[in-house]
């Protein structure tokens, strides 16, 4: 009888499956889960190229790797400012997502989808235009970009009063700041986009499903065990999604950096909210400066109540998005282990 894990990822372009799952088995156990952990690997569909071994995830927050990814984006198109005014970046991001949208409907591809999920289960004709598509989530795009621009200020490296030295590790220069945030929003705008209104949505939810089926059944092939949900960012709607349309038995459900309590995703979900059919427990935890968790409550909107547990903790990466550094924190990976130490 052995436990199973459950990964599933966030947003934009991620390593290859193998080192993407090393990297959460050790900074949740320490070390490899020893076969345990199962990734629900669904980057490619939205991100064809893994990223190289050697370049860290940008979404991670790590300086070296955002001043990477950025240079090969300006290789092929010209970068707007770095501190270009926010309303601006939220209409070009807009405007730049709906294209792309409008690009692969006419082309037959993704983009396509006639229908879009709406609030308590309901499905409803898209119309045109902002309404239809983008529009409904660009309140969250507005609110991630101008706390962006808020965090970006207040964590400007600035010399003490007096004779106080300067923080033993000064954090990024606001320009390198606004950059990565506003790395952050696009990839978290785009990808949910793409899953709500470019047709991701039923393939990315069919490989956490997979996912899901192969930790179930390796579990029942060696007598049974707890099994535990892991979802980071979009990842976490999109496990939210999979778990509450099938119902399956999960001893805890974790979700970390997680837009599930914004309203404008909350409409978008295709059930109401509340706690997923055969959902023991479900812990959720967020940094206070994360930007995708915008609000940092589940509780409230998710019934019942008592199964549900927020958490505000620390996120050390440069973004406070960081998986990594959500699976290391003690209040996230003590339960988790927790639950692995219930073995009959």
């Amino acid at each position: 009888m052995r436990p199973r894990i459950v990964y599933v990822h966030g947003c934009g372009p991620k390593p290859r499956a193998a080192l993407l799952a090393e990297q959460w088995d050790r900074a949740l156990f320490g070390h490899d889960a020893n076969g345990v952990s199962h990734l629900a690997y669904w980057a490619p569909l939205l991100h064809p190229e893994p990223l190289p071994d050697r370049l860290p995830d940008p979404l991670e927050g790590r300086p070296g790797a955002v001043a990477e990814a950025e240079a090969e984006e300006g290789a092929e198109t010209p970068a707007p400012p770095l501190l270009e005014d926010p309303a601006r970046f939220v209409a070009r991001m807009s405007a730049e997502t709906e294209a792309a949208r409008v690009r692969a409907g006419a082309q037959g591809g993704a983009g396509s989808r006639t229908e879009v999920e709406g609030g308590a289960g309901s499905r409803t004709e898209a119309g045109s235009g902002k309404e239809a598509a983008g529009g409904l989530l660009e309140g969250w795009l507005r609110d991630m970009a101008y706390l962006a621009e808020a965090l970006a200020l207040a964590e400007e490296p600035r010399p003490g009063p007096g004779e106080e030295p300067l923080p033993r590790a000064l954090p990024l220069p606001r320009p390198a700041r606004t950059a990565l945030f506003r790395l952050l929003v696009r990839h978290v705008f785009e990808d949910t986009h793409a899953y709500f209104f470019g047709g991701a949505g039923p393939a990315v939810r069919q490989v956490v499903a997979d996912a899901l089926d192969a930790a179930e059944a390796a579990r029942d092939a060696e007598g049974g065990g707890p099994l535990v949900v892991v979802g980071h960012s979009l990842g976490s709607v999109v496990a939210y999604e999979v778990l509450a349309e099938r119902g399956r038995p999960v001893d805890l459900f974790v979700t970390l950096g997680s837009p599930l309590g914004v309203t404008e995703v909350q409409d978008l979900l295709a059930a109401p909210p509340a706690v997923p059919p055969g959902t023991a427990l479900w812990l959720n935890a967020s940094d206070a400066r994360d930007l995708v968790a915008l609000d940092h409550t589940l509780r409230p909107d998710y019934a019942p109540r008592g199964r549900v547990t927020d958490l505000l903790v620390a996120n050390g990466s440069a973004s406070h998005h960081g998986a990594a550094e959500y699976l290391a924190n003690p209040l996230v990976r003590e339960p988790v282990r927790r639950v692995f130490s219930r073995i009959a």
